[in-house]
């Protein structure tokens, strides 16, 4: 199994390509310092997987996970990082990432979320999975007094993507006005299209205004 690195800080960087290259049957192809490098460096020696960071300068794990499973579908990617509140998480799932795990993970668990992302098999440790049932339980209870009843099972924060998209803006117009990541964002449309019934922005934006949501 061939594997590339990708982690800002040096030492957490060295410290896991010495560890992933102990393993039985695994050779560490490359490791970057940024996301920029990581997707320079896959599509140079095009790993089976590529353990990301997630918060790097100038490109983050997410950004750096979409250009990659873009440019290289039959790589995967599995996210190793400090963080598991449920928008990263989402924002690595949604940007192609297979595993998700936090950096309190042992050896025996990155070789697991390894193996299962070399099988094209998904994995979250149990901090992901704690933080995706919080939120999920979160966005189904009863609405507090005053708010909105939104259709489809539409979330706050889906409706407001929803109509900023009705008024024409891009993805990365909508990140930079609701102060999120533009990954984070694509995740918002992916569950606007899917939970909506439309195929692209044309029908969203009809069913924001068929629906009073175009603002």
């Amino acid at each position: 199994m061939r594997v590339l690195i990708a982690d800002d800080q040096r030492i957490v960087r060295d410290g896991l390509a010495t560890v992933v290259a102990m393993m039985t049957g695994v050779e560490v192809v490359g490791a970057a310092e940024d996301g920029h490098q990581a997707v320079a460096l896959a599509e140079q020696h095009r790993p089976d997987v590529v353990l990301m960071d997630m918060r790097m300068p100038g490109m983050d794990g997410a950004e750096a996970t979409a250009a990659i499973r873009s440019l290289l579908p039959d790589t995967q990617v599995v996210v190793l990082t400090t963080y598991a509140d449920d928008t990263t998480i989402l924002a690595a799932l949604g940007a192609g990432a297979s595993g998700f795990l936090t950096k309190d993970a042992t050896r025996a668990d990155i070789r697991r979320a390894l193996d299962a992302a070399a099988a094209g098999q998904s994995v979250l440790d149990k901090a992901a999975h704690a933080a995706l049932l919080l939120a999920a339980r979160a966005a189904q209870g009863p609405a507090p007094p005053g708010r909105r009843s939104l259709p489809d099972g539409l979330t706050e924060r889906e409706a407001e993507v929803l109509t900023l998209i009705a008024r024409g803006r891009s993805n990365s117009e909508i990140a930079a006005e609701l102060y999120v990541a533009e990954a984070t964002v694509k995740t918002h449309v992916n569950r606007i299209f899917a939970k909506t019934a439309s195929r692209d922005r044309i029908q969203a934006a009809t069913y924001a205004r068929d629906h009073g949501l175009a603002g």
